[in-house]
C-alpha cells in the first residue's frame, strides 16, 4: 500500500506560478510509475504529467507542455509539479497518483489540492 499527501496549491495570477509536491509512505514510490492528474468543475479527472520509475521519462497533456515539469525524488519519496505560465483554464482540484509500472493503471491517488487561477 501507498499513501499519498498531495500539498502546494492556492490561489494564483495568470502567469504566475506554483509547486506542487505529494509525499508518498508506505511502499517506496519508486516501485511505480507516478503521475499528476487533475479534476475540473465538470468532474472528469484527466492525467496531465507522468514520469516512469524505469528511466525517468516524462509524459505531458498538449494543454500543460512546455509549462509544467514533473519530477521525483526518490530518496525523498516525493514528487513534484512546478506549474509555470498558469492560465485561468487550469484551475482545477490536483492530485497525485501511483501508477503501474508496466501498464499506467491507477493504482493509488492522493486527496486533491486546490489550485485557483485569476485572470
Amino acid at each position: 500500500q501507498v499513501q499519498l499527501v498531495a500539498s502546494g496549491g492556492g490561489l494564483v495570477q495568470a502567469g504566475g506560478s506554483l509547486r506542487l509536491s505529494c509525499a508518498a509512505s508506505g511502499r517506496t514510490a519508486s516501485a511505480y510509475n507516478m503521475g499528476w492528474f487533475r479534476q475540473g468543475p465538470g468532474g472528469e479527472r484527466e492525467l496531465i504529467a507522468g514520469i516512469s520509475t524505469a528511466d525517468s521519462k516524462t509524459y505531458y497533456v498538449n494543454s500543460t507542455k512546455g509549462r509544467f515539469t514533473i519530477s521525483r525524488d526518490d530518496v525523498k519519496n516525493t514528487i513534484y509539479l512546478q506549474m509555470n505560465n498558469l492560465k485561468p483554464e487550469d484551475t482545477a482540484l490536483y492530485g497525485c497518483a501511483a501508477l503501474d509500472a508496466s501498464d499506467w493503471s491507477l493504482k493509488y491517488w492522493s486527496q486533491g489540492t486546490q489550485v485557483t487561477v485569476s485572470s
